[in-house]
Parts: structure tokens; C-alpha cells; sequence
């Protein structure tokens, strides 16, 4: 980061910022759910989107929000997705019942999936690609795996001290910080003649299957795979998704360009962000909930647990950058998921009388290492070819691949664990579920393994040029 322009810096650390606070809000809600449901009376079955909305809302606008981001401006549309949380927390704070909540939390979702786009876009725009981008998404990285963690601590703490109500505040508090900084920090970007030929029609397809995609995934793990809950949404989901790819072949100016998607290592690269995310996203939910369910922590402690992990992401994704300059691309990933896959597999080993430093602490470190090497790497594979029109594209294909991966994760890994586990809830029933997780996971991992071995680096295309001043 020395080597950084001070505007870059400040840019990076309000990204950055942002990033850490999206994170944290997936993760942060989990821990209040019990508090939220005794006060307000909300069923279990209600409380599970209390925290599945946010997700099917963010899952589905990504890829919207990415190619806004690059027609309408990039600063313009991450200030607007932070005002949107902001108000959205706010009315989380003050709901009375669960339609109230599960409601703003959803809308917590689109201006999550508005700022997340537009914040991605902008990293990419202020370094181009090179060892500063790689660094710059290290840090992004770094972040991501340390607002995973802190999310389950703070969660905790604030509830047990101020409250479950404390948790959407403090949304608002930050948002309206990271709000009142960026008209002074971050440049404004956009594809030139922006906000002409919009496709109307392609974003409302693509936003809808998307979002009943996403839905589809939550309800399975909700009410099972085969439920018409579950059934009918992802039928509709399956024709939504088809047509946008017909609208998408015809018009003028697509939302997504079939050129784009043409590209063997674009592909490739959304592929294993959302197969990293299907093994990772689980991990902290079933790690955390071992913990608590069977070794007896507390919530606090059971978030403490995951410091080590989030403590490693962030040394190992600030040098990356490097390892990528000295091993290159191909190597550091296929490096990232084969650790990550080693973690999994050694977690799939833990015990109904473990412990935590026998069973826990030595895999998570593993998996701290592996998890920036992959992330770093497939952000980098996803985005070194766009063009300067096509950062905020880019940028929404591989947020909403690693969105849905970890929504589909998380519906396929607790299912396997529920199979197992049957309708016991002794700690050697629970275990067993959490081992047969685990080693799915990790096959996952191995999967991905070989496949980013047949990463091929495309040829140089004029990259987007780093901007250098916060102007318009």
C-alpha cells in the first residue's frame, strides 16, 4: 500500500470499509435471531428469513447493479445503495413484527447488492490490472473474512448489551459515515454515454430468476428439495433466466453481452467463485454452530473461535499480490482450493467430545490460508479482461456467482448435515451431520482444485485505466 497514490488509499480504505460492513451484516443477524424472535413473537419458521431475505434480495440485483454501475456511474450508484441500507436499517431498528422486519430486511438487500456492485467496480477502476489491483483485492479479501468473524462477536456482544435492535443501528451509524466520505474520496466513473439504451427488458428477467433462483435455494433448505415451495420458484426461476439469455441474443444493447460470457477464463473464474463460496459460506455457520451445540460456547465464544481463521485470512491476503507475482495465477489458485479442501476434509474429522484446539483451531488456520489465495485469484481471473465499459459488469457476474454459490452452499451442506443428524439432537447425532458436511465441502474444494489447473491467462486487452482524482 505504500506505493499507493494517498487518493488511492483513502478510496481503497472507504471501500474497503464497505465491504467489511456487508459482510458483517450477513453474519450479524444470525446471532440476534433468538432475541428478535423472543421480544417480537416470531415463529422459527419466521425468523429463518429474517435473515433468508436479505439474502434472495442480494443474490438477485448483483448483476444488475453491476452493469448500473457502469451506465449510470459507479459513485452515484454506491451512494445510493448505502442510503438505501441506511433507511432500511433504520427501519429495521424500529419494526414492531415480523412483516416489518423481514421486509427491511430485504430491502437491506438491494441496497447491499447496489453498493457491493458499485464498490467492486470502483476498485477495479481505480487500479488497473497489475500488482496494485492484486493488492487491492487482497485487502478486499482480507476484509470479507474479517467482517465474516466479527459479525458472529459483535452480534453477540450487542445483543447481550444493548440488544438486538443495536445491531441495525449500527448500520445506520456507519453507513452514514461511509456516505458523508465518499462525495470526497471516490472518483466518479462510467462507461461513456452511460444511461443510454438501457435494457429494460433483460434486467427485469435476469433481477427475477435471479431472485427466485436464490428464494428456491433458501426454501430448499427451509422445507426441502422437493417441496412445491421450493419446486415451483425454481421452474420459474429456469424460464426467467432462459429468456433473459433469448432477450439478451437480440437486442441492441444488452444488459449482458453474449461476447462477454464467450470468455473461456470469465467463465471459468465465476465457476470457482461461486464453487469457493459453496464450501466456504457453509463453514462458518457449521463451525460456530459445533461450537455452541456441541462443545458447549456461548455465542460470543462461538464467534471468538473463528478470530484465528479471520486473523490469518487478513496477513495471507495482504500477500497474495505477491505469491501471484512470484508462482502466478494458476498456481496460487489451484494452491487456495487445494488448502481449503485439506481444511475441510480435517474438519470432517472433529469429534462429539473435542475440543476446540484439538478439533477446530489447527483446520481453520489451514482454511485462513487457502481462503484469500482463492478469493484473491478467482477476483482477479473474473475481471482481468473487462474492458473500461465493463468493470461493473464483471464485477456483478462474479459478486452474483459467489452470492449464489454461497446461498446454494448453505442450502445443500445444512441438508446433508439434517440427513445424517435425522431428528436426534445428541452431540454424537449432530457431529456426524457436521462430518458428512465437511467432507461434501471438501470434495467441492477438490473439484475446483482441477479445474482452476485448466486456467489459461487470456491475452492482453487494453485494461481500465486507473483514475487518478475524485472528479465529477
Amino acid at each position: 500500500m505504500t506505493s499507493m497514490a494517498p487518493h488511492r488509499r483513502l478510496a481503497l480504505a472507504l471501500l474497503a470499509c464497505t465491504q467489511f460492513l456487508l459482510i458483517l451484516d450477513t453474519a450479524i443477524i444470525n446471532v440476534a435471531v433468538p432475541s428478535i424472535g423472543d421480544e417480537l413473537g416470531i415463529s422459527p419458521s419466521g425468523l429463518s428469513w429474517v435473515a433468508n431475505a436479505y439474502l434472495i434480495t442480494f443474490g438477485g440485483l448483483l448483476l444488475f447493479s453491476g452493469r448500473a454501475a457502469d451506465l449510470f456511474g459507479r459513485r452515484k450508484l454506491f451512494a445510493a445503495g448505502l442510503a438505501v441500507l441506511v433507511l432500511a436499517s433504520l427501519a429495521g431498528a424500529l419494526a414492531d413484527g415480523a412483516a416489518w422486519l423481514i421486509t427491511a430486511r430485504a430491502v437491506q438487500g438491494v441496497g447491499a447488492a447496489l453498493a457491493a456492485a458499485a464498490a467492486f467496480a470502483l476498485l477495479l477502476t481505480l487500479f488497473a490490472d497489475g500488482p496494485e489491483r492484486h493488492k487491492a483485492l487482497g485487502i478486499f479479501a482480507a476484509m470479507a473474512g474479517a467482517g465474516g468473524a466479527a459479525g458472529t462477536v459483535l452480534g453477540g456482544v450487542l445483543t447481550s448489551w444493548l440488544g438486538w435492535r443495536s445491531t441495525f443501528a449500527l448500520n445506520v451509524v456507519v453507513g452514514v459515515v461511509l456516505i458523508a466520505c465518499t462525495w470526497r474520496v471516490l472518483p466518479e466513473a462510467r462507461e461513456e454515454g452511460g444511461g443510454r439504451g438501457f435494457d429494460i427488458s433483460g434486467a427485469l428477467t435476469v433481477t427475477g430468476g435471479l431472485g427466485l433462483l436464490a428464494y428456491a435455494l433458501v426454501n430448499a433448505g427451509e422445507e426441502g428439495w422437493t417441496a412445491a415451495t421450493t419446486l415451483v420458484p425454481a421452474a420459474l426461476a429456469v424460464v426467467l433466466l432462459v429468456a433473459f439469455a433469448v432477450i439478451e441474443s437480440r437486442v441492441a444493447q444488452p444488459l449482458v453481452p453474449l461476447k462477454v460470457l464467450g470468455r473461456p477464463t470469465l467463465r471459468l473464474a465465476n465457476v470457482l467463485g461461486g464453487l469457493a463460496q459453496m464450501a466456504l459460506f457453509p463453514m462458518f455457520f457449521l463451525v460456530s454452530l459445533y461450537m455452541q451445540a456441541v462443545l458447549g460456547f456461548e455465542p460470543v465464544a462461538g464467534g471468538l473461535g473463528l478470530l484465528p481463521l479471520s486473523l490469518v485470512v487478513v496477513v495471507v491476503a495482504g500477500a497474495t499480490d505477491r505469491f501471484i507475482g512470484r508462482f502466478g495465477l494458476r498456481t496460487v489458485m489451484a494452491a487456495g482450493f487445494v488448502l481449503i479442501a485439506a481444511g475441510l476434509a480435517w474438519l470432517s474429522a472433529l469429534s462429539a467430545h473435542g475440543t476446540f484446539t484439538d478439533d477446530v483451531l489447527a483446520p481453520s488456520i489451514v482454511l485462513g490460508v487457502g481462503l484469500p489465495l482463492a478469493a484473491v485469484t478467482t477476483n482477479v481471473a473474473a475481471t482481468m479482461d473487462a474492458g473500461t465499459d465493463e468493470v461493473g459488469l464483471a464485477s456483478g457476474l462474479i459478486n452474483t456467482s459467489q452470492q449464489i454459490g454461497s446461498v446454494l452452499g448453505l442450502a445443500v451442506l445444512t441438508a446433508v448435515a439434517s440427513a445424517r443428524t435425522g431428528t436426534s439432537g445428541d452431540s454424537v447425532a449432530m457431529t456426524s451431520g457436521f462430518q458428512a458436511a465437511f467432507l461434501v465441502a471438501a470434495a467441492i474444494s477438490a473439484v475446483a482444485a482441477l479445474l482452476s489447473l485448466t486456467l489459461r491467462t487470456p491475452a492482453a486487452v487494453p485494461p481500465a485505466p486507473a483514475v487518478e482524482g475524485a472528479s465529477g
